[in-house]
């Protein structure tokens, strides 16, 4: 009796792992498609940011406006292989290796609508 039941329970297992390849293959398919998904959500914007600022920093010219890793925004008065010369100051002038840069901002940005500097007289009536 005891040889019997040993058999069943065998016999019942070797039935269920009767899907082969297949079989494998739909059990793990979940776990497939999470990898592809994260790849495509999170690593691949990931790498196009990382290229695109390496672009943006490479192409840095003198008198562009750049946003440091620190928050301070100045102009680009010497661009050397690994390390820019950034005014932040009038007379103010900075060693900044070129990975600190956070956002490069070109010439012809135009202003923002609160600046008060551009802002044109109000005609008098």
């Amino acid at each position: 009796m005891l040889a019997t039941t040993a058999y069943a329970q065998t016999a019942g297992a070797a039935a269920a792992n009767d899907g082969g390849l297949m079989g494998a293959l739909i059990s793990y398919s979940p776990l497939i498609l999470i990898v592809i998904l994260g790849y495509f959500l999170l690593i691949r914007p990931q790498q196009q940011r990382q290229r695109e600022h390496r672009n943006a920093v490479s192409a840095v010219k003198r008198g562009d406006s750049v946003v440091l890793s620190s928050g301070m925004i100045g102009k680009v008065v010497r661009v050397e292989e690994a390390e820019v010369g950034v005014e932040i100051a009038q007379g103010v002038t900075v060693k900044v290796v070129k990975d600190m840069i956070h956002v490069v901002r070109s010439r012809g940005e135009p202003a923002p609508a609160n600046d008060s500097s551009r802002a044109k007289p109000k005609p008098k009536s």
